[in-house]
Parts: C-alpha cells; sequence; structure tokens
C-alpha cells in the first residue's frame, strides 16, 4: 500500500458507488490529498482488509464499525470514529402493522409473524428485534421471524430486504414488518405500501448510522487533511453537490459514538 496515497475501503452496495467515490476522489485530489479508493463486495471482508493494514480508512455501516471496534480492541488497537453525515444521526425504525388486522399492541404479536430485512440488516432487523426483545417478546420463541436475506454481507445498505418484508404485510404473508422510518415514508410514496392501509405500532429509540473509521497507525497529518476536507464539503458548491445527493447528506459532521448503544445491545442479545 502506497505511503503517499490515502486509501479509503468502501462496500458496493449500489453501482452509484463507482460514481460517487470517483467524484469525491477528484475532489480530494484537487485540494492536495493523495486518495484512492478499494470497493469490497461485503462488510466482512472490509473490515478484515482494513486490520490487515490494507486500507486506512474504511466508510463503515454501524455494524461494521462494532466489528471494527471490538476486534481492534482485541488486539489492543484503538479504532477511531471520524465523520458521519448529517441524516447518520438520529434515526428510528418502526414495526408496522396493518389497520384491519388483529394488531393493536406490541403484545398482540405474541404467536404472530413479524418480517425483517437481511439478518445484518441494523435498523430492519438487528435493532427492532432488540427493542421488541426488551418489551418482552422474544424473537423466534413468542413470535415467528420471517428473514428476508437480500444482499447478506451488505449490512442493509440497500432497500431490497425490507421492500419484500413490506410487501409480505401487503400481501397478509405476515403480521407485522420492521423498517428504517425512511423506508417506510418511501414505500407508502412508491406505492409499495398502500398509503393509509398501516400504522406505526413501535418505534424505536433513535440510533446513529455510517461512519468513516481509521485505526491508530496512520499518519496523523493525511487523517486530518482527509477529515477537513470532508467537513468543509458544502452543498452550496456545485462541483460535489451531486454527490451529497447521491450519498444522501446535506453536510458531513464530526462522527459521535454514542448512537451505537441500541445496536451493540442487539448483537450481545443476538451474536451472528
Amino acid at each position: 500500500m502506497s505511503e503517499d496515497v490515502l486509501l479509503l475501503g468502501a462496500v458496493a452496495y449500489d453501482p452509484k458507488i463507482v460514481t460517487i467515490w470517483d467524484g469525491f476522489k477528484e475532489y480530494f485530489i484537487e485540494h492536495g490529498l493523495p486518495f484512492d479508493y478499494i470497493l469490497f463486495t461485503n462488510y466482512e471482508r472490509q473490515v478484515q482488509a482494513h486490520l490487515d493494514g490494507q486500507i486506512h480508512v474504511a466508510w463503515n455501516s454501524p455494524l461494521a464499525w462494532l466489528q471494527t471496534a471490538r476486534l481492534a480492541q482485541a488486539s489492543g488497537r484503538t479504532a477511531n470514529a471520524l465523520v458521519m453525515r448529517d441524516t447518520d444521526c438520529d434515526l428510528i425504525s418502526t414495526v408496522i402493522a396493518r389497520r384491519e388486522g388483529s394488531i393493536r399492541a406490541v403484545s398482540d404479536l405474541k404467536g404472530k409473524r413479524v418480517a425483517v430485512g437481511a439478518k445484518d440488516s441494523p435498523q430492519a432487523t438487528l435493532i427492532p428485534l432488540q427493542v421488541l426483545a426488551a418489551q418482552g417478546l422474544d424473537p423466534d420463541r413468542d413470535f415467528e421471524v420471517v428473514s428476508f436475506d437480500v444482499l447478506v454481507g451488505k449490512h442493509g445498505d440497500h432497500i431490497g430486504g425490507e421492500r419484500e418484508a413490506a410487501l409480505a404485510l401487503m400481501h397478509h404473508d405476515v403480521d407485522a414488518a420492521c423498517l428504517i422510518e425512511g423506508n417506510y415514508r418511501l414505500f407508502e410514496q412508491d406505492g409499495t405500501i398502500t398509503p393509509g392501509t398501516t400504522f406505526r405500532l413501535l418505534e424505536t429509540p433513535p440510533y446513529d448510522h455510517c461512519n468513516f473509521t481509521v485505526l491508530d497507525g496512520v499518519a496523523a497529518d493525511r487523517i486530518g487533511r482527509f477529515t477537513e476536507l470532508l467537513l468543509a464539503m458544502s452543498y452550496d458548491d456545485p462541483k460535489v453537490r451531486g454527490l451529497l445527493d447521491l450519498e444522501g447528506l446535506k453536510q458531513w459532521v464530526p462522527a459521535r459514538t454514542k448512537g451505537y448503544r441500541l445496536l451493540a445491545d442487539a448483537v450481545e442479545r443476538f451474536p451472528r
């Protein structure tokens, strides 16, 4: 790995990823930071590559952040979260049910079927199941978990599994479905869910999503410049506005880690 080029890892969950990182690469180089990126097919491979020193920085899902931090700690190293999107903060997932069905309270899910996204999706599986368990309903004991394992390894960064869960609810194949709030609204807009036919049975506490992760040992000046350039990106700049839109943010913000507690609890309860 070149000592001159800051090398980032990202997971290719959608073709737009190439457009996004090609654009950001040009931005960083124009501002004096030699930069390149490597795409991975799944987060587990990216986490291992990061620990092996094949990349300097990783654009991580929340689950990949936890994996990296825990594996680093186990080997006497330190992982730090650098930057996240403004849209990565204070997200909420929801469990929805049909208005005309028999489900009116969380307790009514006992003995029922609940659809979730991919088994490694923080927002559509791990976190909502953790919240249901905290309310006294043990998944796969008190209710049947129906998983839609679309693109496992990408940690739910796509919407395929959630869309399948929503369709299963619409088709009366399940009694409830777990979705991130943003996708719930999207599915009502695009017709996946018929507006007015469902309601929010439960909302999770807020949690945080992706971040740029760095391990100890990378030159502080390069990491500092990378962080500085990210935080300096302006939505008013036409050169980066389209890239920010594709990545789903208006502004990069300093990362925080307190928003991963709920997911950490879920990982402890549901070890993979």
